[in-house]
């Protein structure tokens, strides 16, 4: 069994009073409060990095943190470890001899299951063990925008995970977790978003990861596609046949792994059987011959067959993809990643890709450890969010596991992101 410090409970007899010391005096930001019906309390989380604090708050005279502070006062309530296994955690304490208030877990704050070893086994503390439970996808969801003449739709090819540290590169992992929580093997949870531009033509800008990766990328990346790109383009009133136009951003495989598939007959054909695919000449170029660093990204069966098919059409520099939709490229995470400008009627949209992931990646130090050309980022990034400030230009953010677009908002030197989907 491993487990890892998850979070410090603490008592508390007045919300307000400990809010003026861990939010007013020591600055640490609060979450939204969640009820625990089974256990009568409202949990406040409070991230400290790694771990959290809990401020337990009574909801009912009954509660065991109502007995808890009338009996002793506020304070420490208990520590909380997670575990991978719980029911296999709580059979081993067992067996152990380990007395257990809980023998069978039950329901806990943030989705998750829990049970309580009792004191006198643990040297007089309170220990929590705590199981996260994977949530269960919800049909899927077309966010839709319509700027101008022009019609977006924010897609989904489901959700994978990648090391927190590489996703921030320098940033110390005590302040990007407090955003974006790690799992037990340090990896992050992030969306992947495709978007459709509806206009003249029908564009799909980049495709997601697809289906062809194998078990063992599978397990690595944490794949999760019970909901993927067919269902999001089924759910928008669309199909592969209704795409005129693929644009990639760049050719790693978690942004166009869906280019392509399968078929039946085993061979990688086209994944939209109309259009013509649009990527950089110089991507292009980097991508077919990647070097010892890159090839962990690029795989060739995610974009070789378009040219074998005849559907694929490079361009050479920033232009015009289609009416009110134009390319600009970044460089920073390769060296012709492009983000994508779409304009009508007076407004603007910015899909930024690997440019601005996810909303904690709004200050410019913030890049990943992928991007080979880091300073680039930085350049590009204060410029786009610079015009996206001024312009209150809406800002689509490829990877965020929870917003598909906003509008960045700058004051006193900081920034954030009023949602928009």
């Amino acid at each position: 069994m491993k487990a890892v410090l998850d979070h410090v409970g603490i008592a508390v007899g007045n919300l307000a009073d400990a809010l003026s010391f861990y939010r007013d005096a020591l600055g640490l930001e609060i979450e939204a409060p969640e009820e625990v019906a089974s256990q009568r309390v409202r949990a406040h989380f409070v991230p400290t990095g790694p771990s959290s604090l809990e401020l337990l708050e009574a909801t009912a005279p009954d509660s065991p943190i109502a007995r808890f502070v009338g009996k002793r006062g506020p304070g420490l309530h208990h520590i909380t470890l997670r575990v991978e296994n719980l029911q296999a955690a709580l059979a081993q304490l067992k067996a152990r001899g380990v007395r257990l208030i809980d023998e069978q877990p039950r329901p806990g704050a943030e989705g998750s299951i829990v049970a309580f070893i009792h004191p006198s086994s643990a040297h007089g503390v309170l220990v929590e063990l705590k199981q996260r439970v994977p949530r269960e996808e919800p049909a899927p969801v077309v966010r839709r925008l319509t700027l101008g003449d022009l019609e977006l739709i924010s897609l989904s090819d489901g959700f994978f995970r990648l090391d927190g540290g590489a996703m921030f590169g320098v940033v110390p992992k005590v302040l990007w977790s407090r955003h974006i929580e790690p799992d037990d093997r340090n990896r992050i949870r992030l969306g992947l978003r495709p978007l459709v531009v509806r206009g003249a033509r029908t564009m799909l800008i980049d495709a997601g990861v697809g289906d062809k990766l194998d078990a063992k990328l599978t397990d690595i990346y944490g794949l999760e596609r019970a909901s993927h790109l067919d269902h999001s383009l089924a759910a928008a009133g669309l199909t592969p046949e209704s795409i005129d136009i693929v644009l990639a951003t760049h050719l790693h495989f978690d942004h166009a792994g869906g280019l392509t598939m399968r078929g039946d007959d085993g061979r990688i054909r086209p994944r939209f059987p109309r259009a013509q695919y649009v990527i950089r000449r110089g991507e292009w170029e980097d991508a077919m011959t990647p070097n010892q660093r890159t090839r962990a990204s690029y795989f060739p069966e995610n974009y070789a067959p378009l040219a074998e098919a005849r559907v694929l059409q490079l361009v050479d520099a920033d232009t015009t993809i289609m009416p009110g939709v134009k390319v600009r490229r970044s460089g920073g995470h390769t060296p012709h990643h492009q983000v994508v400008v779409v304009e009508s009627g007076g407004h603007t949209a910015v899909f930024a890709a690997d440019l601005v992931p996810t909303v904690a990646h709004l200050p410019e130090p913030w890049v990943m450890g992928y991007d080979l050309l880091p300073l680039d980022t930085m350049r590009f990034k204060a410029t786009l969010l610079a015009e996206a400030v001024k312009g209150g230009h809406v800002m689509f953010f490829e990877h965020d596991p929870e917003v598909a677009a906003g509008i960045v908002v700058e004051e006193g030197g900081k920034r954030w992101v009023e949602r928009v989907l």
